[in-house]
Order: structure tokens, then C-alpha cells, then sequence
């Protein structure tokens, strides 16, 4: 397991490093140190700078906020393997344990929702109290004879196709589109917004990016979520086009065990940024519920 120490720069960024595969994963950690933790899990190809609405958000409501960049995304390592999603859950527990964040709160985003499924069933020494995850992948997002609503895998290897040939322009396509719903008739889209995905996704590594889409479109997490015993709140956009909610949110409340969920009309995969007002309260709620 990957193992963290503190680094040399300011005090809410460290790095963490694992000397077995030699991956350092960055952090930011902020607020009162006896505040309840909420811990974020951001989405594909991003960074921990995706929660800035909700970190800020939090931090002045009282609570310590806590999120990090996964391996290969944003400013940890460019490592060569291990972009999965066991290690990733690995390196989730390595940053908990050098913050001495257990028991908090864990909120993920797209393949950040399904990293903290695998975190919260793969690593139960941790007493998590709660988790939401928001237009996340589980249970299983790709076509399969058991998952008969999926995407057909042919979507996942034109993604891949689409990155290889030119990443820095479908990097620009992705957020100036579908994540958003930039590409609905009425939508105004924010030229900021569209930018600052283009940003953390270009800080990343290709080759991670490259086999992070077979970890988040291939992974099954349907044995993780009934697994899980503890509140989970499900939140999802009814038209969201990159996490089709129905095949996702739906069927995820369906096989937790204590889940509420939460369908959105109108919003898009990338609703914690664009409908952040909504999702932040409504989290702040289910926190304090």
C-alpha cells in the first residue's frame, strides 16, 4: 500500500509518496483539524481543483475539507501502472492515513464516485459515517450480457482513439459540449469554465488518462455497493450524457442498502460545478441529516 509523508510545501499542499511504485500523490487539506472531515474524489481527467465550489463552500460552513489528485491526474506522479481501480483506492487510504482522516465524510465525482465504492468496500478498518457520490460510474458502465443498458465498448475505445490522435483538442471538446451540456439549445457556455477543464486535464499524464477510461467504463462495482451498509446519498442529472443516469444512479440506490437518491431534471454530468449552488446545499444537508 502506498505510504505518505509530508512535503516541504505550504501547509494545505503535500505530497505523499509510495516507495514500492514510487507515486507521489498531491493534496490539499484545510480547515479546523477536530472538524468533521468531508474527503472529495474528483472525476476523469481532472484534479482536486474541480472541488473548488465545494471545497471553499464547506470550509466556510466549518467543516475540513480534504481532496487530492489521483495518480496520474493533476500534480502527482506520472506513474507507469497501477491506474486501476484498487490503487486507486490504495493511494485514497494512504492519504487518509498520513492526515489521520479516518471517519470522514467521502464525496466522489463520475470515476471519483467510484473510487470511493472500491475505497469504502476494499478498506473497512475505515469507519466511514456517510458517502455521496454524484453522476458516478458504478455500477458498471460499459454493455455486458449482465449489464444489458451499458454503453457499447466501442464508445470507451473511440474515447481512447480520440485522446491518442489528439488529446489538447478533445480535451477542448469534452467540457465545450456534453460535460456541461454546453451543446443543449439555450445553454451559455462559460468560456472560464470550458478553460479551467482544459487545464487540470492537460496537468495529467495521456498514458494514465489512456487507462483510466477501461478503469472507470470496465470496472463492475456491483458486489462493492451491496456490500455497503452505511447512508449513502446517490445524486444524478437526468441528462447528463457522459453517465446516463439510469443505467448509473438508479441502479447503484438500487443495490445499496441504505441509499437516497437524488435525480436532478435538466442537470449535466458536471452539475458540482454549473448547478453548484443546488448541489452544494443539498449535500450540506445530507451531512448534517
Amino acid at each position: 500500500m502506498p505510504r505518505a509523508k509530508t512535503g516541504s510545501g505550504a501547509a494545505a499542499y503535500e505530497t505523499g509518496t509510495d516507495p514500492q511504485d514510487g507515486v507521489e500523490i498531491f493534496y490539499k487539506d484545510w480547515g479546523p483539524r477536530d472538524a468533521q472531515i468531508i474527503h472529495f474524489h474528483h472525476g476523469w481527467p481532472l484534479s482536486a481543483d474541480d472541488w473548488d465550489a465545494q471545497m471553499l463552500f464547506f470550509l466556510a460552513q466549518g467543516f475540513r475539507v480534504i481532496a487530492h489528485d489521483r495518480r496520474g491526474h493533476g500534480r502527482s506522479s506520472q506513474v507507469r501502472d497501477g491506474h486501476d481501480m484498487d490503487h486507486y483506492a490504495d493511494d485514497v487510504a494512504a492519504v487518509v492515513s498520513h492526515l489521520d482522516a479516518q471517519q470522514a465524510i467521502h464525496v466522489g465525482h463520475s470515476t471519483g464516485g467510484g473510487e470511493v465504492i472500491r475505497y469504502i468496500a476494499r478498506h473497512t478498518a475505515d469507519p466511514v459515517p456517510k458517502a455521496a457520490i454524484i453522476s458516478a460510474v458504478p455500477p458498471l458502465m460499459v454493455k455486458t450480457e449482465s449489464n444489458p443498458g451499458g454503453l457499447p465498448k466501442k464508445v470507451f475505445d473511440d474515447l481512447q482513439a480520440q485522446l491518442a490522435a489528439n488529446r489538447a483538442q478533445f480535451y477542448r471538446d469534452i467540457p465545450a459540449g456534453p460535460f456541461y451540456g454546453y451543446n443543449r439549445p439555450g445553454a451559455k457556455p462559460s468560456e472560464g469554465v470550458i478553460s479551467n477543464w482544459w487545464r487540470q486535464g492537460m496537468m495529467g499524464s495521456a498514458k494514465a488518462h489512456y487507462d483510466g477510461i477501461v478503469a472507470f467504463s470496465q470496472t463492475d462495482f456491483s458486489a462493492d455497493l451491496e456490500s455497503i451498509t452505511i447512508p449513502v446519498l446517490v445524486m444524478h442529472g437526468d441528462d447528463d450524457q457522459i453517465v446516463p443516469h439510469e443505467n448509473a444512479g438508479v441502479l447503484s440506490a438500487k443495490l445499496l442498502k441504505n441509499s437516497t437518491l437524488k435525480l436532478y431534471p435538466g442537470f449535466p454530468h458536471g452539475m458540482p460545478t454549473v448547478n453548484a449552488e443546488t448541489i452544494n446545499n443539498d449535500l450540506l444537508a445530507f451531512v448534517r441529516g
